[in-house]
């Protein structure tokens, strides 16, 4: 019976870059590493907040004015909404998230002097289009990449002793959430 299903499951494959100078476009190389890192979001040409995400979190980072503490900053989690501004003021962001967020395990911080907002993701393994709606969304290839980030950290996860560092998709990697029957929220089950 377990045969069945691996038979009628998709096939995924991943390989490893085993000779040197295989897809070393530089350009593509550029772009791929810009698609999986943090994302900006500009308004009017000034950059807002970068972003970035992993299977399980979505990553807000935001520069504050000169001076600014975590005393002054006024910053509420909700599972949908997310609300960051400085004491006495109106909200500098005020927005829904891109999706559930689980406020228990999300929290900020003032880190390098900056900003870092850490939402946790209530649907493990979703790929995020923007962490905030409204406020732009991945072009396909960003998207992509980090499909393929993703995937790549759920195999490791899963895989423990396997070194997926260098590996790497051939064609559309599929979602890290739905594959082979999804991701799993506890990490004792396998």
């Amino acid at each position: 019976q377990a045969s069945n299903r691996n038979l009628a499951a998709p096939l995924v494959r991943v390989r490893v870059k085993t000779m040197a100078g295989e897809d070393d476009n530089p350009e593509l190389k550029k772009l791929t590493e810009k698609a999986r890192g943090r994302q900006q979001f500009k308004y009017d040409g000034r950059v807002i907040y970068e972003w970035e995400q992993n299977l399980d979190e979505a990553h807000i980072y935001i520069q504050p004015p000169e001076g600014v503490t975590k005393h002054h900053l006024d910053i509420k989690i909700e599972p949908r909404h997310l609300r960051v501004g400085i004491k006495g003021n109106p909200p500098f962001l005020n927005e829904d998230v891109y999706s559930l967020v689980e406020t228990d395990c999300s929290f900020w911080m003032i880190e390098d002097g900056e900003l870092h907002i850490q939402l946790q993701k209530a649907h493990k393994g979703e790929t995020w289009g923007a962490a905030l709606k409204g406020h732009g969304q991945l072009d396909m290839f960003s998207e992509q990449e980090v499909n393929k980030k993703l995937m790549l950290e759920r195999f490791q996860e899963e895989h423990p002793g396997f070194d997926f560092s260098q590996a790497s998709f051939s064609g559309q990697a599929p979602s890290a959430r739905s594959f082979m029957g999804g991701v799993h929220h506890d990490p004792t089950i396998r």
